[in-house]
């Protein structure tokens, strides 16, 4: 199935000014755990990670953390065709449990958020996290932001807690977006 995404290069509401539209052809979310990668999908978002936080942004920590390989981290990405017709990660992001939870009872670590350079400002880090929601929101979410991009994070319920820290040589700050009860949970799932 594919998905026409036209939103605003702010990731915001569509601005019907043609200079300020942005069209990405997209592939829905594609979800999977390290059992169920291929050896493309798990080479291809691994570069897009190396190139955009080691070689762009420079981050000197360690990238492959052995966190990917753990049976309970939900990877999840959209591909995008290329003007040569190649198959490319677009935007990316990955789901930890931890089963003692870091902070409140947020148990589930959103984390690793990357976008391709040629296709930032096209809210496809806004639909990776919808879907993230979509299936655990009913869970409190953690997730330590860049600080610059905490806005984004906030447009889909995260709040700031806590003070801005360094990591990595990069201003961060902790966000929390707290879980909503399913419908029915109040009966008892009745």
């Amino acid at each position: 199935m594919r998905v026409l995404l036209e939103l605003g290069r702010d990731g915001g509401s569509i601005n019907n000014h043609p200079s300020k539209l942005w069209t990405v052809a997209a592939h829905s979310p594609v979800e999977k755990r390290w059992s169920e990668l291929t050896p493309r999908e798990l080479y291809a978002f691994l570069k897009l990670r190396t190139d955009v936080f080691l070689v762009e942004q420079g981050v000197d920590e360690t990238e492959l953390d052995w966190r990917d390989a753990e049976p309970e981290t939900l990877h999840c990405w959209i591909e995008t065709t290329t003007a040569d017709g190649a198959a490319e990660i677009a935007a990316y992001l990955r789901v930890l449990f931890d089963a003692e939870a870091e902070h409140a009872d947020a148990h589930r670590v959103i984390g690793r958020v990357v976008v391709h350079p040629a296709h930032r400002g096209t809210g496809l880090a806004q639909v990776l996290l919808g879907r993230v929601i979509e299936q655990f929101g009913h869970e409190s979410l953690l997730l330590h932001a860049q600080s610059y991009i905490a806005p984004l994070y906030a447009r889909v319920g995260f709040e700031p807690f806590g003070a801005e820290y360094i990591e990595a040589g990069i201003p961060h700050i902790s966000m929390l977006r707290k879980g909503a009860a399913r419908p029915g949970a109040a009966l008892g799932g009745r």
